[in-house]
């Protein structure tokens, strides 16, 4: 026992020598690399010192370098994403065993140098997201070893495509172009270089016909070009293409039957073409597709009750048909799509109902139905899709109330139902969608007061209640959303005053961390929400969903029966862009502007605020449109405040006197103005100052008739409520 311990120890003994006697893997630069490295060092600027390791002999302490053990040749050079800048240095031509060479994703600029011909052992050149331009170099055609070529994220690199591009390696499977400037047609060459697998084209200026692929691709990406003709078969990728992508080009023609011969197809986007015509119902897709995207084409006819098959764990998980011409109503099969996650129907001539059995698509996250011709209540059974994040049935026919069971749908970030017939009252029991962010019920027939189940949607960005009949006093919690970006109440029946709360707790009116949009039309266009839906497809067949919300920040209370005086804190808003707060009875004086730099809409015309116009108003250099006509404004407004810039500005204000150049002071007068009739609609016609400033009443206690200038009794005249 006592030998067998001993006999165990010595070999212990014995492998601790040998392994600390075994030569290490460390070993030396050839000198001639060693030197060339440190030329193209020296003329690289490097903020952030990654390469501050290439010093001594040892090239595996140099960083993003690899060598042959034996010879210590530089075999391999990958820099990607270390923030290096400056030309690409010849030196590194001199690197004759080379075989990778990445330097993607730096700020590498001037041209590709034309002796990296010299490097016939590459089989790798990523160049990718740098700022290169000029053209390829014909001396690329002298790597006949190369298989993967990528040099997307270059804008200024273009030209035409090489003819030799397709014949110069025939062991070339990987060539990634995309996101470049370059021109012309494809090389009928690359259409029959068999080993290619991989061809990424998107977003250059690329024209000519679409032609047929004669090798077994497993991607093919040329959207964003603008390529023309109609679409092929790709009948020798039959068995071997997993994403086509030809979106956002000229395709025209229908979708041939044969593309469903694709059996390992994933990914197919053919959205923003011209493609026409109805879906053959013989073009049913295999269960591996996962994304269909036909949008933005002329489609037209039914869409067709199979698309594509599925089973419990495969199948369909993005189905975009928006923006067609399909007719008809929604088919039950699409309700049998069971690992659908984003169905998106919208910019289409569907009618009928939403089928109830949509709540058997669990896994939806997105359902866009908007823009159609679709009737009926929203289906209670819609709160089986428990993973719902957004849902979009704005500009329909739906009727019916809002089910206070909709509650369930406690991931909804965005619900937009607007200009539609909802009627009834918000139920108390939405206060559980607390993830809410975009909420959208304006144009519908929506009643009651505004009661405190908004104030749980904590995270809202939009709010829009317009165009409704809700009635009672304006909330007091109001601006107390932290995120909120923009507030429209407009057109209702809200009284009482505007409440004159902590309007610090705003933050988006406080401050600037929000993307700024520009506006042609920003009277029109500001009040309204731009929701661009992301949805990508992952490759465990899972959704990533994301949106961008690009309304202005601003708060619109118009057309209500608002009364009191303007709280000065709504004009300490720094970055307010759009305030509207036409067409109530407000009344006092404006407060100061001075702090809203922002602004770039202002509108408080017909009420009945008096006093002086605020001098400061014409400094707010981001101001194009200023409406303060039709109230009791008084005093000069001098010439020199650049208020002639907004002209109509301060019609209807009889005691005002604008001062015009050359001329002193001028009287307001009343030009003919928009007024509004009985049914809310806008007409034209003219008002004269007599009838604006005169109204009468006949009291029953005094039998007196009174003369007097009040907007109050204007605005009864020029439009009633209902």
């Amino acid at each position: 026992m006592e030998a067998s311990k001993i006999s165990i120890l010595h070999l212990l003994f014995l492998f601790l020598m040998c392994l600390f006697s075994y030569p290490s893997q460390s070993f030396d630069l050839d000198p001639d690399d060693r030197d060339s490295l440190s030329t193209f060092k020296l003329s690289v600027h490097d903020p952030n010192k990654s390469l501050s390791t290439w010093v001594g002999s040892s090239c595996t302490n140099w960083t993003g370098l690899a060598c042959e053990n034996r010879t210590g040749r530089v075999v391999s050079i990958n820099l990607t994403s270390l923030n290096l800048s400056g030309e690409l240095h010849p030196s590194l031509c001199k690197l004759l065993f080379l075989e990778y060479l990445i330097l993607a994703r730096n700020n590498f600029s001037g041209t590709i140098p034309f002796c990296f011909g010299a490097l016939r052992s590459l089989k790798t050149l990523d160049l990718s997201h740098n700022r290169l331009g000029g053209v390829i170099p014909d001396t690329v055609m002298r790597l006949k070893q190369l298989k993967r070529l990528v040099l997307r994220g270059n804008p200024d690199l273009g030209g035409s495509l090489p003819l030799w591009l397709g014949n110069f390696s025939m062991n070339l499977e990987r060539l990634d172009l995309g996101f470049n400037s370059f021109r012309g047609e494809i090389p009928e060459s690359l259409l029959y270089l068999k080993s290619l697998r991989y061809l990424n084209l998107e977003s250059n200026c690329l024209s000519g016909n679409l032609h047929d692929f004669y090798q077994s691709l497993v991607y093919l990406n040329l959207a964003s070009n603008r390529f023309s003709g109609t679409l092929p078969c790709f009948s020798a990728s039959a068995q071997s293409l997993n994403v086509l992508n030809l979106a956002k080009n000229s395709i025209m023609g229908g979708i041939p039957s044969c593309i469903s011969s694709l059996q390992v197809l994933a990914h197919l986007n053919l959205s923003f073409n011209n493609l026409k015509y109805g879906i053959s119902p013989r073009l049913v897709f295999s269960e591996k597709l996962l994304l269909l995207d036909l949008s933005s084409n002329d489609l037209s006819g039914d869409i067709p009750a199979k698309i594509a098959k599925t089973t419990d764990k495969s199948g369909l998980v993005l189905l975009d048909l928006s923006h067609n011409r399909f007719s008809g109503d929604i088919p039950l099969k699409i309700t049998e799509l069971k690992t659908l996650q984003a169905l998106f129907l919208s910019h289409n001539l569907l009618t009928g109902e939403i089928p109830p059995r949509i709540g058997n698509l669990t896994y939806l996250q997105v359902i866009d139905l908007s823009h159609n011709s679709l009737s009926g209540p929203i289906p209670l059974n819609i709160v089986g899709c428990f993973q719902l994040l957004a849902l979009i049935l704005n500009n329909n026919n739906l009727s019916g109330e809002i089910q206070p069971e909709l509650d369930a749908l406690d991931g909804l970030k965005i619900l937009d139902i607007s200009n539609n017939r909802i009627s009834g009252e918000i139920p108390l029991t939405l206060a559980g969608l607390k993830s809410l962010e975009v909420v959208d019920f304006s144009s519908n027939n929506l009643s009651g007061t505004l009661n405190d189940a908004i104030t749980k949607w904590s995270n809202l960005k939009y709010l829009s209640l317009a165009r409704n009949k809700f009635s009672g006093n304006l909330p007091s919690w109001l601006f107390l959303f932290e995120d909120i970006q923009m507030i429209d109440f407009s057109s209702n029946k809200l009284t009482g005053l505007i409440p004159d709360g902590n309007f610090n707790g705003s933050l988006n009116f406080n401050n600037g961390n929000i993307l700024r949009t520009m506006s042609t039309d920003p009277f029109i266009t500001m009040r309204k929400v731009d929701i661009r839906i992301s949805a990508l497809v992952l490759n465990s067949n899972e959704l990533s969903f994301t949106y961008k919300l690009s309304p202005v920040v601003g708060i619109d209370l118009s057309d209500n029966l608002l009364h009191g005086e303007i709280p000065e804190g709504l004009f300490r808003l720094q970055f307010l862009e759009y305030l509207n707060l036409s067409y109530n009875f407000l009344d006092g004086q404006v407060p100061s502007v001075e702090k809203m730099s922002s602004l770039r809409v202002l509108d408080l015309s017909h009420n009945s605020l008096s006093g002086q116009v605020p001098g400061n108003i014409s400094s707010l250099q981001e101001l194009t449109l200023l409406n303060l006509s039709y109230n009791c404004f008084s005093g000069l407004v001098p010439g020199k405040q650049g208020y002639r810039r907004f002209p109509g500005a301060f019609a209807g204000n009889p005691d005002l006197c604008v001062e015009s150049s050359g001329e002193g002071c001028e009287k307001g007068s009343l030009p003919k103005v928009r007024g509004k009739t009985l049914k809310g609609e806008m007409e034209e016609g003219p008002i004269s100052e007599w009838v604006f400033c005169l109204s009468a009443f006949l009291s029953f206690y005094f039998g007196v008739v009174a003369l007097f200038c009040s907007s109050r009794a204007r605005s009864y005249i020029l439009r009633t409520k209902v």
